[in-house]
């Protein structure tokens, strides 16, 4: 006979379950579906993006500059100090030989003073501290035991002022270090976005500069701009003499330049030392806040930290070392990137 039980029912956890996990599914599928693959970028925005990259990587190669420069000045100071140390050191023998000199006249004329034997076998600093024993010394005796406390004293300023410059040093090479890095990083990065683009996008972006650059030198050419001061002038020259040099973070020529590299280079051709970062060299002079003041030679400066300069070349352009795959070149001020800030006339 057949059974007539009913079928057993799945529970309403279990159903519960069920229904979740298919709801989830749908959902998942819909969205699966509905979802446009990611949009490879276009040149314009993979331009915009290197170029904020190679903005930030100038910045970075500024305060490498910076950190380079100061490194230089401090080891020329500790050898400077190290040198006067060695001579202070001679010096101080001399005296003290002079002492023993001194003591060695007095033991043949009836024995050593017992003033000068104390000196010859203690610190000179603490005898001296004892101004009840200063009546038992001679004239000649007090100006030399003094000689040789100042020497001693001036010999441990130095050799204190060495140890900080050290330390200082070590600072800045760990600086140096780091923004190196910092450097290598964006520019591999910037790199990176610009090996996404296919050939020909980077065959258009490469003719885009070099149109503007033309333009930008026909502009010059063909303006009325102000004349430059001789030493201006002369620096102008010899940037000009670099129209074509590739832009390598750190340079300063003459093979190769970062922006305050070429500036700061020009002006030495010129027989002027200016400093080597762009914002040393935005206190070298008269500044001047107007464009229509400017005269070519003028050093000019942009974006709110200064992080890049340049010289006028008259028109409203400028003659500089732009950046990372670029070479020195006459550009617009209009398409630096940056805000003009001020000129300086040196």
């Amino acid at each position: 006979m057949a059974s007539h039980r009913r079928p057993k029912q799945p529970s309403r956890a279990r159903v519960t379950v069920l229904t979740t996990a298919a709801a989830a599914a749908v959902a998942l599928s819909a969205q699966a579906a509905n979802a446009a693959p990611s949009a490879k970028p276009n040149k314009d925005e993979v331009k915009a993006k290197v170029d904020k990259l190679f903005e930030e990587a100038e910045k970075a190669t500024e305060e490498y500059d910076g950190a380079k420069e100061k490194q230089g000045k401090l080891q020329k100071e500790i050898s400077t100090i190290q040198d006067n140390v060695a001579r202070g050191r001679e010096e101080l023998n001399k005296l003290r030989g002079g002492l023993g000199s001194l003591a060695a006249g007095q033991y043949r004329s009836g024995g050593i003073d017992p003033s000068v034997q104390l000196f010859l076998s203690s610190d000179p600093d603490d005898y001296l501290n004892k101004a009840s024993t200063l009546d038992q010394l001679s004239s000649q005796q007090v100006q030399a035991l003094e000689k040789v406390q100042d020497k001693q004293r001036e010999l441990a300023q130095k050799r204190a002022e060495a140890t900080e410059k050290l330390k200082d040093l070590a600072s800045t090479r760990t600086e140096l270090g780091k923004k190196k890095e910092e450097v290598q990083g964006k520019l591999a990065a910037a790199q990176k976005l610009l090996n996404s683009l296919t050939a020909q996008e980077k065959a258009a972006l490469a003719a885009e500069e070099s149109r503007a650059s033309r333009a930008s030198e026909r502009s010059v050419l063909n303006g009325n701009a102000s004349s430059a001061s001789g030493r201006a002038g002369a620096a102008f020259s010899a940037a000009l003499s670099k129209i074509g040099t590739s832009y390598v973070y750190g340079a300063s020529g003459p093979s190769s330049f970062d922006c305050s590299g070429l500036t700061s280079w020009a002006y030495a051709q010129a027989g002027v030392s200016i400093p080597r970062t762009s914002q040393a060299q935005a206190n070298t002079g008269t500044r001047i806040y107007s464009a229509s003041d400017l005269k070519v030679g003028d050093l000019v400066f942009f974006f709110n930290d200064l992080h890049h300069v340049g010289l006028y070349a008259g028109n409203g352009q400028i003659l500089h070392a732009p950046r990372t795959g670029t070479v020195v070149r006459y550009e617009s001020m209009d398409t630096i990137g940056g805000p003009f800030m001020f000129g300086v006339r040196v």
